[in-house]
């Protein structure tokens, strides 16, 4: 076991399969190992570099062998499926793992800690809540426009709706008993969304750099947190349009033959992130278009010549590159009379590594 310097190791379901080489690029491990056997044989191993592909319980497993001794390397799946040869199974997996992480080019996922997963699980059961008080809001006002009964859209008219379906004498009893059970499970989601914000606001209060991505136009308390949570080391990053190309905001490239042509963003990264940055680029536009805030000369010309939605990503953009400068540097936000941020320090150079 002297000689292996490298294992690839593909974590499907319970069964993983390892595949390892030396330094001469010859196999030297190949080996199927059940979930329980896992720890025991790693434990056994002098240390080695292991590549896992980023996906479900891969940070676990970093973090496991990282206290172990050795050094695993995350990398996205859609760098390791170049490596992959003819047919799909574990063991091919496995060994276009450990042909990927030896690349000079290929890109790493920092490993997250378990209390940056905790905070990024505390947004994805908040998203189940919103969606699932949605749900519940829309079946209600269906079920009642049935029975003749209307409200308007909006979350502060399903209370009324339910009052009046109460009071009303033409409703049967078994769809007042429908309406009853709709209604209370409504209620306990508000108030489990309410005890999610309240911590959310917490964790907010709690995160330095939340605080000062907080103060960037379009960005919020939610989009701060996020953005600390999501991004581990914002260095990885050799720039703010790296950053903003790996959160799928950046045009997608089909140039050939010297001739330039560029389509629409590329939707690649991380959706949840991506998306809070455009629907609060959307809310800060909205109140531009309003005259309740100021917009800046950036935002004014290219509003005057774009449509708001295409303005909206342009805004959500520009405010990534603007946070990948303020967690790289620790600067405020501070804007200058042309509506960006004020250079107030050199650029850094951070390492050549980057999130997929």
């Amino acid at each position: 076991m002297e000689q292996v310097i490298r294992i690839g190791m593909d974590t499907s379901k319970s069964v993983f399969q390892l595949h390892g080489v030396d330094a001469l690029e010859r196999p030297v491990l190949i080996r199927k190992l059940q979930r329980r056997a896992v720890v025991p044989f790693f434990a056994r191993l002098a240390p080695v570099k292991v590549g896992l592909e980023a996906c479900g319980g891969s940070h676990h497993w970093a973090r496991t062998l990282s206290a172990l001794g050795h050094d695993p390397v995350l990398m996205a799946a859609q760098h390791v499926k170049a490596y992959l040869r003819r047919g799909k199974h574990d063991a091919a997996d496995a060994e276009a793992n450990c042909e990927a992480m030896s690349r000079p080019r290929t890109r790493f996922v920092a490993v997250k800690s378990v209390e940056q997963q905790a905070g990024q699980m505390l947004f994805g059961v908040r998203e189940q809540m919103v969606r699932r008080r949605t749900q519940l809001s829309n079946a209600i006002r269906g079920h009642a426009a049935e029975f003749g009964l209307v409200a308007a859209k909006g979350l502060a008219y399903v209370e009324p709706l339910l009052a009046r379906v109460a009071a009303d004498d033409g409703v049967p009893a078994l769809a007042q008993e429908l309406f009853n059970m709709l209604g209370e499970e409504y209620r306990a989601t508000c108030t489990r969304l309410a005890a999610l914000e309240k911590k959310l606001v917490a964790h907010y209060r709690q995160d330095a750099t939340a605080r000062r991505l907080a103060a960037m136009p379009g960005v919020g308390p939610i989009g701060a947190t996020l953005l600390g949570i999501k991004v581990g080391d914002a260095t990885a990053f050799r720039s703010g349009r790296d950053f903003a190309a790996w959160l799928g905001l950046t045009p997608k490239n089909h140039s050939t033959a010297g001739k330039t042509r560029l389509g629409v963003i590329t939707r690649a990264g991380d959706e949840m992130l991506r998306q809070v940055l455009v629907v609060g680029a959307t809310a800060h536009i909205q109140q531009v278009r309003r005259g309740r805030i100021p917009a800046s000369p950036w935002l004014a010309a290219l509003l005057a010549r774009k449509p708001p939605k295409l303005a909206a990503v342009a805004l959500a953009n520009k405010n990534a590159r603007i946070a990948w400068k303020m967690m790289v540097t620790g600067e405020p936000y501070r804007c200058d009379q042309a509506g960006s941020l004020a250079p107030a320090s050199p650029p850094s150079r951070p390492s050549d590594a980057a999130m997929p």
